[in-house]
C-alpha cells in the first residue's frame, strides 16, 4: 500500500500555487503602500514569542486559540501568534515605548489558530494592518476606516461596505454598578451582550434585557439606523457615540456603503467605544475588522488608546487568482543573447530560458518566442 501521509497538510492549511502565490504578493504590496502613503511605517514582529506576552497584553485575547509549546531553551511557554495586533502593542510599549505619539505602524504576516472560525475550517490566514497608538479619537478612528476602503480598493477590491459597531453598547447603558440609562446587574451583563449580538428577542427577555429590546431596531443603513438609534436614546448615554458615528460617517462620505449594527460583538474581543467590520462585494465573509482598544505601557497599570484595523485578504487573493489572465511570457531559446534578454526584462517582458533541445515553450506557459532578436508570438 502506497504511504500517501507525507503529502497531506493537516486541515485547515493549504499550498498557495503559483497563481495565487503571486496575487498574494501584489495584494500585500497594495495594501502596505497605501498604508506607507498615509504614514505608516512596517514592523514585523516574530510569528513565536512567550504565551504570557500575548496573552495579557490586550483584554480579550483567547490563549485557547493559540498553538503553545515548550521552549526548550527557557524551559517557557511559548505560543504561535493568531493576531499580529498584540505584538504591535508589543513592540509600541517596549521598542517604541519613547517614540513621539500618535505611533503609526502597519504589518503582514501569516497568523495560526488551533482551530478555524464557525464553518470556515482555515486555520491559516494573511493578517494585513494598522495601528495608530496614542490616540482613538474621532478624528483617529475616521482616518482608520478611510485608509481601510482606500488600501482594499488599491489591492482589486469593489462594492465595499463597512458596517459600524459599538462593542461597549451594552457597558455604557448599564452604566457603573448598574446606574445607568438601562440598569443591569452584573451578572445579567454577559448574557443581554450574547442575545442582542444573536438578535434573539426572546432569549433577550429571559436574560433579563427587556428593555434593551428597541436596539435590534437601530440596523441597517446608516442614515436610518443612526436615527433609530438617536430616538431609542431619550436619556443621551449614547449622545457622544452617536455624534461620533455620524463624524466618521461623515469622513468616509461615498467611498463605501455605510451600515450599522450597534450590538454587533462577534470579532470585537478587545475593542472598546467604536468598531467596525469591512465587507466587499461578491466576497464571502467578512474581509478584515477593526476598532478603538487600549493596549498595557511599560508600567504597571498604565494603558494607551489605540485605533486600528485588520484585514484578512484571502478570499480577495483568490478571487483575483481565478480571474488572471495567463501573463506575456518570452521563451528564450538555447544560446540565446543574455544582454539582449536582460534589456528585454528591463522593459516589462518576462523570460523563460531553456534548459534543454526539447524544451517546449507552449508547455512552460510561454505566450512569445525569441527570434531574431524580435519577440515573436506563438
Amino acid at each position: 500500500m502506497a504511504d500517501t501521509d507525507r503529502d497531506l497538510l493537516p486541515e485547515g492549511l493549504e499550498d498557495r500555487l503559483p497563481a495565487a502565490a503571486a496575487a498574494a504578493g501584489r495584494v500585500t504590496r497594495a495594501l502596505l503602500d497605501v498604508m506607507d502613503s498615509h504614514g505608516f511605517d512596517r514592523v514585523q514582529p516574530p510569528s513565536i514569542e512567550f504565551e504570557k506576552s500575548m496573552a495579557s497584553r490586550m483584554a480579550g485575547v483567547q490563549p485557547r486559540r493559540m498553538f503553545r509549546f515548550v521552549d526548550p531553551a527557557s524551559l517557557r511557554t511559548l505560543a504561535l501568534r493568531s493576531d499580529i495586533t498584540v505584538q504591535v502593542g508589543r513592540i509600541a510599549a517596549t521598542g517604541l515605548g519613547g517614540a513621539p505619539r500618535p505611533l503609526r505602524l502597519c504589518y503582514a504576516g501569516q497568523v495560526l489558530t488551533i482551530k478555524g472560525d464557525g464553518l470556515d475550517p482555515t486555520r491559516e490566514r494573511l493578517q494585513v494592518g494598522a495601528e495608530l497608538i496614542g490616540s482613538d479619537s474621532v478624528a483617529a478612528a475616521g482616518e482608520l476606516v478611510a485608509m481601510g476602503i482606500e488600501a482594499l480598493r488599491a489591492a482589486g477590491a469593489s462594492g465595499i461596505s463597512v458596517d459600524f459597531t459599538l462593542p461597549d453598547l451594552v457597558d455604557t447603558l448599564a452604566g457603573v454598578d448598574g446606574r445607568g440609562a438601562l440598569p443591569l446587574d452584573a451578572d445579567k451583563i454577559e448574557a443581554v451582550r450574547r442575545e442582542l449580538d444573536a438578535k434573539d428577542a426572546g432569549g433577550l427577555v429571559a436574560a433579563g434585557g427587556e428593555a434593551y429590546l428597541p436596539l435590534l431596531t437601530a440596523i441597517g443603513p446608516f442614515d436610518q439606523a443612526i436615527e433609530r438609534l438617536a430616538a431609542i436614546d431619550a436619556g443621551g448615554a449614547l449622545a457622544g457615540r452617536i455624534k461620533a458615528l455620524r463624524e466618521i460617517a461623515a469622513r468616509v462620505g461615498g467611498a463605501a456603503r455605510l451600515t450599522l449594527d450597534p450590538s454587533e460583538r462577534h470579532g470585537f474581543e478587545y475593542q472598546s467605544w467604536f468598531g467596525f467590520t469591512i465587507y466587499a462585494e461578491g466576497l464571502p465573509g467578512a474581509l478584515g475588522r477593526g476598532g478603538s482598544y487600549s493596549i498595557l505601557g511599560r508600567a504597571a497599570g498604565e494603558e494607551e488608546p489605540a485605533i486600528g484595523f485588520s484585514l484578512y485578504p484571502d478570499a480577495l487573493i483568490d478571487a483575483l487568482a481565478a480571474a488572471e489572465r495567463p501573463r506575456d511570457t518570452l521563451f528564450l531559446p538555447l544560446g540565446h543573447d543574455g544582454e539582449q534578454a536582460a534589456r528585454l526584462r528591463a522593459i516589462g517582458w518576462r523570460t523563460v530560458a531553456a534548459v534543454c533541445d526539447n524544451c517546449d515553450p507552449v508547455r512552460l506557459g510561454c505566450t512569445h518566442r525569441l527570434e531574431g532578436g524580435e519577440a515573436v508570438a506563438l
